[in-house]
């Protein structure tokens, strides 16, 4: 039998490096990280989380916040590659910080010589140190009070606490997903998840502004998500969770669109209640009423008016077309003049970001920003957008952005 090769010293570095992780609390992963930094001639090495709005990128060991859209650091985080730059006889890496396909952050990096194994070891470390983050945030507060810059009040913790990750995908579709105002929400709430060959997307629009408002939200979810784990089809669920607001929130409604994207074969199924029609991009051109259905009541009160089941829909897809779901707080955002965003505008700006071959995460987070603008720094109402892309031939872009 041939014997073992040998294991390098670098391996056995990163081995317990990867084995400390487990007992460290979150800010000790840095220090640990920095001394197996220090070991292979790395140094510097800084974890910046993006905030809640994304807008500045947060350092979790002390130092200046740095601003997303006008620093080195901020361009690797909306273009999601590394960026390199030279100074004081070192470079500097900016690498993007991800959770599978959720932008996290950026890491930080200096080295005084960048070869491939140099290159593959930060980048392997950025992947370690995004899965100790997701790990441990699950029970620690302190990743996410260094993405907040104020305080959130009670119904938006509530949400929050529901909401899954902005951005999730492989390379065959990727969903994302933004909403507004971050701090102070009242009843918008949107949810995703891959099962097999299946993309779920919800996005909701609860009645009212107050903690009634973020409650309904969030039953709505749980009613969806549990519907959805014991196996209900679109009709099944949007049954289910209707139920569950007659028997629990008699006296709240909200506005929904359930739906499912088959990746495999580019089928988009969904159930519109109440809710403003999904919009079909395609080859950078907006498809007027291609998913315009009969409109149908809102979720809590179908049990009022005896109202049937649910009528599922069914689209076909064609390879890069992107469907866009959002509530009425986008298009119907004024400006101090009462004019609004509206439509036009609205798909005009996913469809010049399309073109530009920008990254769907980053189109959502300027597109939110712009709306936030018009609205001269305010949002009079929740603004949520939710955009789901279809790439059959997983090309070579969506795989190193998504997988």
């Amino acid at each position: 039998m041939d014997e073992a090769a040998p294991i390098s010293e670098e391996e056995l570095l990163f081995e317990d490096l990867v084995r400390s992780v487990h007992g460290c609390a979150p800010i000790e992963v840095l220090q640990v990280a920095g001394r197996y930094g220090e070991r292979i001639g790395l140094s510097d090495i800084t974890l910046y989380l993006v905030d809640l709005q994304q807008r500045l990128l947060t350092p979790l060991t002390g130092g200046p916040d740095l601003d997303v859209d006008t620093t080195t650091a901020g361009e690797a985080y909306r273009s999601e590659t590394l960026r390199l730059v030279e100074g004081d006889g070192e470079l500097s890496l900016w690498l993007p910080l991800r959770d599978g396909a959720d932008r996290m952050g950026v890491l930080h990096v200096r080295t005084p010589v960048l070869d491939e194994p140099t290159l593959r070891r930060c980048q392997t470390l950025a992947s370690l140190l995004a899965l100790v983050v997701t790990s441990k945030r699950a029970y620690s507060d302190t990743y996410v009070r260094h993405t907040r810059t104020r305080s959130v009040e009670l119904r938006t913790e509530m949400l929050r606490a529901f909401l899954p990750p902005r951005t999730l995908g492989t390379r065959w579709g990727v969903s994302t997903a933004v909403l507004e105002p971050a701090y102070r929400l009242g009843g918008d709430a949107f949810d995703h998840s891959i099962t097999g060959d299946t993309l779920h997307a919800a996005i909701l629009d609860a009645m009212g502004h107050d903690l009634a408002s973020g409650l309904t939200a969030s039953v709505a979810m749980a009613g969806a998500r549990s519907a959805r784990r014991n196996g209900a089809d679109l009709a099944e669920l949007t049954g289910s969770v209707e139920r569950a607001l007659v028997e629990w929130l008699p006296d709240r409604f909200c506005t929904a669109v359930f739906s499912t994207l088959n990746l495999a074969t580019g089928e988009f199924s969904w159930v519109n209640c109440a809710h403003p029609t999904p919009l079909l991009l395609r080859e950078n051109r907006l498809l007027e009423d291609a998913l315009e259905r009969p409109a149908e009541v809102p979720l809590g009160l179908g049990g009022v008016l005896d109202t049937d089941r649910r009528t599922v829909h069914r689209a076909q897809l064609e390879p890069g077309d992107r469907v866009l779901l959002y509530t009425d707080g986008v298009t119907e955002a004024h400006d101090s003049e009462g004019r609004m965003f509206g439509l036009e505008r609205f798909a005009d700006f996913i469809i010049r970001a399309t073109s530009a071959d920008e990254p769907a995460p980053e189109t959502l987070r300027r597109l939110i920003h712009a709306i936030h603008g018009h609205q001269r720094g305010d949002f009079n109402d929740d603004a949520t957008i939710m955009l789901l892309e279809w790439h059959p031939d997983g090309d070579g872009k969506s795989r190193s952005r998504y997988c």
